[in-house]
């Protein structure tokens, strides 16, 4: 009796040219790609982790194409609109309104009325890495609906920093897709935001409290001079050294009693602990000692 015969196997053969998912950057070229960034951008990798980095450059490599991480450092080179994404890439922070809802409720019930009850002259707020504005204007939101009288009393400024220029312009502009409005309340929704089209855009009279400006974390010399700073899901970004470094330039900043607010996946690091004493340690609320 004759065996039925097998179906033959077929070998699939792999490209002669073949794209990694992620490429292995170089040292020579991954230190190429950050002296172009910082002649034509100012914008140093110095102090950040290195595998978020090239995390994000691979994302570029992937989004061109580009068959190695050589060949995207010519493109680069060639391309100042590629470079300008790159950029855009590596700075980029998500964000939404009321970004995890309890620590402002923790500001609002408790860190704010302190605040306002123990310093009695002009209050200043820095929201570092403010991206495109949700968090200083949460905050703005805030203060118009629960310190209406403080505002009127005393100057309050709100300051919203960020490494990324055009991320500032879209910021100031204050439109907003439903995406990112998804823990503003309905009532909020009608009375503080004008429709346009699919998205919302802020009514002036918060929109007025902010004020934006371009500032590096690198550069403490510039640092805002605050009353309360909140630099979330920011410090993941740069290696431990360098993050001791910016919480304690948030410490001169804020002088004896200020309040510094972290992401929840960040903490106080190394001697940075001396400096602060916790409000909630939950929520990664600290005060200067």
């Amino acid at each position: 009796m004759t065996s039925p015969s097998r179906p033959l196997r077929r070998t699939v053969q792999r490209p002669s040219v073949f794209r990694e998912i992620n490429p292995e950057i170089a040292p020579e070229t991954f230190q190429a790609i950050a002296r172009l960034l910082q002649a034509c951008y100012g914008f140093t990798l110095t102090s950040y982790k290195d595998k978020c980095v090239k995390r994000r450059i691979n994302i570029r490599i992937q989004a061109t194409f580009s068959p190695s991480p050589e060949s995207y450092l010519a493109l680069l080179n060639d391309s100042p609109a590629e470079l300008e994404r790159l950029v855009a890439v590596l700075t980029i922070h998500v964000s939404h309104f009321f970004r995890n809802p309890s620590v402002f409720a923790l500001l609002r019930e408790a860190v704010l009325p302190e605040l306002f009850a123990r310093r009695p002259g002009p209050i200043t707020i820095w929201s570092s890495g403010c991206a495109t504005g949700e968090e200083p204007y949460s905050l703005a939101l805030i203060l118009r609906e629960n310190f209406r009288a403080d505002l009127v009393r005393r100057p309050v400024s709100i300051v919203g920093t960020d490494i990324d220029a055009a991320t500032l312009v879209r910021a100031a502009q204050g439109s907003y897709g439903p995406e990112r409005l998804g823990e503003v309340s309905e009532e909020q929704l009608r009375r503080w935001f004008t429709p346009e089209g699919e998205r919302f855009r802020l009514r002036d009279e918060i929109r007025s409290l902010v004020q934006f400006q371009e500032l590096d974390l690198h550069h403490s010399e510039r640092f805002v001079p605050s009353d309360l700073i909140l630099c979330r899901n920011v410090l993941i970004y740069f290696e431990r050294e360098r993050q001791q470094e910016i919480i304690a330039g948030f410490a001169r900043a804020l002088g004896a009693g200020g309040v510094l607010v972290l992401g929840k996946a960040e903490t106080l690091v190394g001697p940075t602990r001396r400096l602060f004493e916790p409000i909630s340690s939950t929520e990664r609320i600290y005060r200067v000692l």
